[in-house]
């Protein structure tokens, strides 16, 4: 059985290239296949991912995730850190963290400090982000700070990390059940490893639904989700020489700058038998 998530989305002016993630293998359904006209597969140079490249694209994207039901452990490459301001903490953040549940270790640790980070953030898409001109992940002591899932999750990885947790970045897709099959944009979402075992996190799920008492799990907020890219500070070499803090969803290169696409239209359609 697969699902299929189609993307379509006009081209803005003066494209001149798209990069679409290239799809990843997870213990919860692995993206098989990619299907679009004239893609050409590229490497992202430390996770050894694959993505694929589109040179001429016409004034539409349309793209197909196929997704399968078969179950793979999560790739080493995600919980393997890469330098970049995207992902390298402050010391003032590993002096913040590490005072928090000291005494507690593995999964307890590791959710005390959802829970701080949580307590840290309140739900939104600031035109600025709090790590925005920086070179590092900052503290950001007392008081709430607006950030999306993708701050949120920056915040919580460089955290996780500073304290010896094993942590990764995964983006993809989330098809919230009230819509029925429809979303409006990538989603992104944490996966750590602690003693040989994976636990999913979704802090920015939990503070939509009003609380801030961080289980892990995929779905606090109930839907389906598609994952099809990993890791932050991402490198594409056999199209330029940029740093992207994440490739959660097909991008466009305009004068220079990928952008996202403006109101794509993003479907999850039934499972088909393979």
């Amino acid at each position: 059985m697969t699902m299929r998530v189609s993307y379509r989305a006009a081209l803005p002016e003066g494209a001149t290239g798209v990069l679409v993630p290239g799809g990843m293998a997870t213990p919860h359904g692995s993206s098989t296949q990619v299907e679009g006209e004239g893609l050409r597969p590229v490497s992202e140079a430390a996770t050894g991912q694959r993505a694929f490249w589109c040179a001429a694209p016409g004034a539409t994207l349309d793209l197909a995730f196929h997704v399968s039901a078969a179950a793979h452990a999560y790739p080493d490459a995600l919980f393997t850190p890469h330098a970049s301001p995207f992902t390298r903490a402050g010391a003032a953040l590993v002096a913040e963290v590490r005072g928090v549940a000291p005494k507690l270790a593995g999964l307890a640790r590791a959710r005390a400090i959802a829970r701080h980070t949580a307590d840290r953030f309140t739900y939104g898409h600031p035109e600025t982000a709090f790590t925005d001109g920086l070179e590092e992940i900052p503290a950001l002591g007392c008081g709430l700070t607006e950030g999306s899932c993708v701050d949120i999750n920056t915040y919580f990885i460089a955290a996780l990390r500073a304290v010896g947790i094993e942590a990764g970045y995964v983006t993809g897709f989330f098809f919230p059940a009230e819509k029925r099959g429809t979303c409006e944009d990538g989603h992104c979402w944490v996966v750590t490893r602690i003693g040989g075992e994976t636990q999913e996190w979704d802090i920015a799920h939990h503070l939509k639904l009003g609380t801030r008492d961080i289980h892990p799990g995929l779905n606090p907020k109930p839907g389906q989700r598609a994952a099809t890219f990993h890791s932050m500070g991402l490198q594409f070499p056999e199209i330029g020489d940029f740093t992207l803090k994440a490739l959660i969803e097909p991008l466009a290169l305009v004068g220079g700058r990928f952008a996202k696409f403006e109101a794509p239209e993003i479907r999850l359609h039934a499972p088909q038998h393979a």
